[in-house]
């Protein structure tokens, strides 16, 4: 009688599938507004106050929701470690790596990081992996390099500081995903995440403001569209889905399901800016969509 009922709370929670669907559509239809953006906006500067307006708004949608902005005792430090991985570290290597390469394959690069994830939750978290999960990690690793090889990334010299700055971003996400789920913040998940994106964004900002220069005369109607869609969507509606997934469902799992991003970011260009969409990305869509169904029943 109660063998049922134990069966049914080792399965992955619907609501954390739910809100990383959210999370890999607020983050992947970001990458074409994010190209067409960095043609008038430096990348520090655009993504550290981008990423201080969000904070205000989601504070504003805390208090409206009843919900403290009080950091608990003993919670600093943890804000601040998560802060520093999943929005700092983020942030500057990949703001950075766009200096060498195109948005979309820093952003293909930058979404190894389940990868590295699963890698550090093994010793971190104890989550040994499956052989369904194993599979899926590989399909993933499939899909991504099908859009590579459909993109012509080549690993020359001259790209790889671009190389490399994504991949830091990618394994610096990785360990705040993992540290996420070792030190859950006790926080209410607007709260957390209006905390963590203001402490993350505001040294890139002073950064940014210090040896950037924004002409904001430059930016045309279309931009300034697209810097509220920015600041809404990924800033706000994807943060929180991200942290709210991380909640209920395992990191690895997690991980693997942020891979869609890159597919939703060619499938978003494709349509917005009419890039190709060939086989090559439709290979990989399929590759993703395989690699999150397997990761799901692990």
């Amino acid at each position: 009688m109660h063998e049922p009922r134990s069966r049914t709370t080792t399965r992955i929670a619907p609501a954390g599938l739910a809100f990383l669907a959210i999370t890999s559509i607020g983050w992947g239809s970001n990458w074409p507004a994010t190209k067409y953006l960095l043609g008038q906006l430096p990348p520090l500067t655009y993504r550290g106050v981008m990423g201080l307006v969000g904070a205000a708004l989601l504070a504003m949608l805390a208090g409206l929701r009843g919900q403290s902005l009080r950091v608990p005792e003993g919670m600093w430090g943890r804000i601040i470690l998560s802060a520093t991985f999943n929005v700092t570290c983020w942030m500057v290597l990949i703001g950075f790596a766009l200096l060498w390469l195109p948005a979309s394959e820093v952003a293909l690069i930058g979404y190894t990081m389940p990868v590295w994830a699963a890698i550090i939750a093994w010793p971190v978290l104890g989550e040994k992996p499956t052989a369904l999960r194993t599979t899926a990690l590989f399909m993933a690793l499939a899909g991504l390099a099908t859009i590579m090889g459909g993109n012509g990334i080549s690993a020359s010299w001259e790209k790889l500081p671009g190389i490399m700055l994504a991949l830091g971003g990618a394994i610096g996400f990785a360990f705040g995903t993992v540290f996420a789920k070792k030190l859950p913040i006790q926080m209410p998940p607007l709260s957390s995440a209006a905390w963590q994106i203001l402490i993350g964004c505001l040294p890139i900002t002073l950064i940014g403001l210090a040896i950037e220069t924004t002409d904001v005369f430059a930016i045309t109607q279309l931009g300034w569209i697209l810097i509220v869609y920015v600041t809404i969507m990924q800033y706000c509606v994807a943060y929180v889905s991200w942290f709210a997934a991380l909640a209920r469902l395992p990191a690895s799992i997690a991980s693997i399901g942020t891979i869609g991003v890159p597919v939703v970011g060619v499938l978003a260009s494709a349509a917005t800016l009419h890039e190709p969409l060939g086989a090559g990305q439709i290979a990989a869509l399929l590759f993703t969509l395989a690699s999150v169904v397997l990761a799901t029943r692990s």
